[in-house]
């Protein structure tokens, strides 16, 4: 089984860039998992214009992401939470890869994450990422995990210092991985 994971964060020194780096390790020590990373920085989109689609066409970059994820069996993504919702990047690239002629979200199965360095950990964006995911086919995992506190969560070497957070973060994994092998 091959997970893809990436953060709907641009900022190099993400917190949501960090979790899911640690969701992906958490994966990578589970017997039959094959973990890939992205960085959406390297898949620049303009925003979603019809007007695009229609003269040029889908944009490069859509299509090299939805070809990473079509190679991928399961996707685990971490989300930062602007304003109390879903940041414009990641709804701008959902947008766009629902406009592919075999949507590569469609059927994937997805988990959830969020970190924030507020006291709620991004769970208002957990509810509603789910929409626009779940509205064109992708199967979103029905646990999620917010990350509160984020800012002084991790170490100089982006692991998570509390240990209970890193099994919770583990056993989601688990959960998921094993959820979607049967």
């Amino acid at each position: 089984m091959k997970i893809l994971f990436f953060a709907g964060s641009l900022r190099k020194d993400s917190y949501n860039k960090k979790f899911v780096r640690e969701a992906q390790r958490a994966a990578s020590a589970i017997k039959g998992i094959e973990t890939d990373f992205l960085d959406l920085k390297d898949f620049p989109m303009p925003p979603y214009d019809g007007d695009i689609e229609d003269g040029p066409g889908i944009p490069e970059a859509t299509k090299k992401l939805g070809a990473r994820i079509m190679a991928a069996d399961a996707l685990v993504i971490a989300t930062p939470e602007y304003n109390g919702s879903i940041p414009g990047t990641l709804k701008n690239v959902i947008d766009w890869l629902s406009r592919e002629d075999t949507v590569s979200l469609e059927n994937k199965p997805l988990l959830l994450l969020a970190a924030s360095p507020g006291a709620l950990g991004g769970v208002r964006v957990l509810w509603q990422a789910r929409v626009p995911f779940e509205v064109i086919g992708t199967h979103v995992f029905p646990g999620m995990m917010g990350l509160p506190g984020a800012a002084a969560a991790f170490d100089d070497q982006g692991h998570l210092k509390d240990e209970k957070t890193a099994k919770r973060l583990n056993d989601l994994i688990n959960q998921f991985v094993e959820y979607h092998r049967t």
